[in-house]
């Protein structure tokens, strides 16, 4: 297995390419503006048959409409965040640039296992930044594909109009169910561990 991380776009988002060795498919996660761009030195040696996204807003799906043209790749998301796909901008949220419409082709639920060749993904819905908000996660790899869902030192925003601080705060704790030392890598910013990210539940905590 291979990871490639790209902090691209107006806002640095983190682009994705997880890549089975052994099969030769790559995934791609979160495909923010540039990802078309990455995937060109990519395609002549790997299959991209998927994108995997762990939320609707902009700066994640930017290129989804692109990289699929291209590639053919099926599109997965939660239908909890699957408007803003099909209608960008009905998530309310300014966007930096035009995102063109997708059609999803796959439904994703919590629990959920897909495969990127002989990878297998867990997915986690955490509800909280957007209602349909989810984490892959390799248990055989002890890796998080976290989203906007958690970050290093923080957690993504929950004042956004289809936000939920309550659904944050207990997809947190699902979260940190699993071992301290999963690492988990972001939608933005460097990776953390589970380990260390507990501290945030605290962030809930009463005054």
């Amino acid at each position: 297995m291979k990871i490639k991380i790209f902090a691209i776009g107006p806002i640095l988002t983190n682009t994705i390419f997880l890549i089975c060795e052994k099969t030769k498919e790559m995934a791609i996660i979160d495909p923010s503006i540039g990802a078309y761009e990455k995937i060109l030195k990519y395609e002549k040696d790997f299959s991209i048959k998927t994108i995997l996204l762990t939320h609707s807003h902009w700066d994640h799906i930017a290129d989804v409409f692109k990289i699929k043209k291209k590639t053919n790749a099926l599109v997965y998301i939660h239908k909890l965040d699957s408007e803003n796909l099909k209608k960008p901008g009905y998530d309310k949220l300014p966007s930096m640039v035009k995102i063109d419409p997708v059609e999803p082709d796959i439904y994703i639920e919590d629990k959920m296992k897909l495969f990127v060749g002989d990878i297998e993904i867990e997915v986690i819905h955490t509800p909280g930044h957007s209602p349909g908000s989810v984490c892959f996660y390799i248990s055989k790899e002890k890796i998080l594909f976290s989203g906007d869902t958690l970050f290093h030192g923080g957690i993504g925003r929950i004042d956004f109009p289809f936000s939920n601080p309550s659904d944050m705060q207990k997809s947190l704790k699902k979260l940190f169910k699993l071992p301290n030392d999963v690492t988990v890598i972001p939608g933005h910013g460097k990776k953390t561990t589970i380990g260390k990210s507990k501290n945030l539940i605290h962030l809930f905590d009463e005054e």
